[in-house]
């Protein structure tokens, strides 16, 4: 097989949650989300569906923010370069069929340019009746259109300089690893991990994944990450000398609680964005365990704190926290319920999240962030290097819809290393 160059300019490195960004692999949503309907939204892990009309609209404005602030690579281009070889595309091809019982499709998929290629992995492969077998004509696709790829964070975690290919706790979204591991492995030439490897039954998925510094990691541990996946997590860094990993148990419904970024994210050195009932332990908190996992030498200890910020604490991270929604629980938990918690870093104490949720910006505005348009920042009238701190509002109606917020979608490639 002819040993593909590196086309990508930069290294997988990400050490933190806040370092700047220096690149990242972002997906503009297509055909596929309109692919779904009432009878399937809930197999494709969609409470609704959406219109992309307005879904592009909003898209623009936040990864019109990413083009001006960073070096931006998008999922369908660089599958499409991959594709362009013959044995990585018979590989993917292959895989892809394999996954949706569909092993006959490989010869006539091969036939078909790059290009097409890469759309029908994205978008999905329709049924024929007559020509595929009945037993997909009632689904209407061979290959199912891929609904969650814009949520570019679950598939794949960029952990310091490899990637974990995570084993995701779904079907409909197995496809979307097999994408990602061919990007990482043979686009960005990054050293790959993965937990279902390790164990059948191990899972985690990266919007649970939060890296809080060199020697620390945060993981959600739900309905999608679960005890065999952190098990796993535990195994691989148990060779260090010195790692921490903190775990907070996370409701099982509603689907509002699917990762650990949906209640807690990183603002800045000292600063975090959370829902209150976390840390108080109340409402869907209530009884929802945090342990620290103290990794020495090969000895592993676990001690049980009363909530994250405690544990923070209690490996040097003393962090001041931003209640999503204010101070009023029922405006936390309707902001909560549309990503609130969500927010992305650019760079230390400079933000991105959904301008919808009003008494979260506020907060974030009281808290110092300087409230920036996202509007202004993609088209140049603004710049978040003239601010210590902010938080760049992007308009979003249809986006929270699909429940995830700017961390969801979005794939961390590169970041500066960051003194913690």
């Amino acid at each position: 097989m002819e040993i593909l160059p590196n086309k990508a300019e930069i290294k997988v490195n990400v050490s933190s949650e806040i370092g700047r960004l220096n690149a990242v692999l972002l997906h503009r949503p297509g055909i596929e989300i309109e692919r779904m309907t009432p009878q399937n939204a809930s197999e494709a892990l969609y409470s609704d569906i959406l219109s992309k009309q307005i879904v592009d609209q909003e898209y623009a404005n936040f990864c019109g923010v990413f083009e001006k602030c960073t070096k931006v690579y998008y999922v369908k281009d660089v599958l499409q370069w991959i594709l362009e070889n013959d044995d990585l595309c018979y590989s993917l091809v292959t895989q892809s069929c394999h996954a949706e019982g569909a092993d006959y499709l490989v010869d006539e998929l091969m036939q078909h340019d790059a290009a097409t290629l890469a759309t029908e992995l994205i978008e999905g492969f329709p049924y024929r009746k007559g020509i595929d077998p009945e037993s997909f004509e009632q689904r209407r696709f061979v290959l199912r259109p891929l609904y969650n790829l814009f949520f570019t964070r679950d598939a794949s975690s960029s952990m310091y300089d490899r990637v974990l290919i995570n084993s995701m706790s779904f079907d409909v979204r197995v496809r979307e690893n097999l994408i990602f591991k061919a990007i990482f492995k043979h686009y960005f030439k990054a050293p790959i991990f993965n937990a279902r490897e390790w164990h059948p039954s191990a899972r985690t998925e990266g919007g649970d994944v939060q890296i809080g510094r060199p020697d620390l990691l945060c993981i959600g541990q739900g309905i999608r990450t679960n005890a065999k996946g952190i098990e796993f997590l535990v195994d691989e860094f148990k060779g260090r000398p010195k790692f921490n990993i903190i775990v907070q148990e996370l409701p099982m419904h509603p689907e509002s609680f699917i990762h650990l970024d949906m209640v807690y994210t990183f603002l800045d050195r000292d600063r975090c964005m959370m829902y209150k009932p976390m840390l108080d332990k109340t409402y869907e908190f209530a009884g929802k365990s945090t342990t620290w996992i103290e990794i020495d030498n090969g000895k592993v200890r676990k001690h049980d704190c009363r909530n994250m910020l405690e544990a923070l604490k209690k490996v040097g991270m003393e962090m001041e926290p931003v209640f999503c929604g204010g101070d009023d629980v029922w405006v936390q938990q309707r902001e909560q319920w549309h990503s609130g918690a969500n927010f992305f870093s650019l760079a230390p104490g400079k933000v991105i999240g959904y301008r919808r949720n009003i008494h979260t910006i506020e907060a974030l505005d009281k808290a110092g962030f300087s409230v920036l348009a996202a509007e202004d920042v993609s088209n140049g009238t603004v710049n978040i290097d003239d601010y210590n701190r902010c938080v760049v509002t992007f308009p979003a109606s249809e986006l929270p819809r699909a429940g995830g917020g700017a961390r969801c979608m979005t794939m961390p490639v590169n970041r500066d290393e960051v003194f913690l």
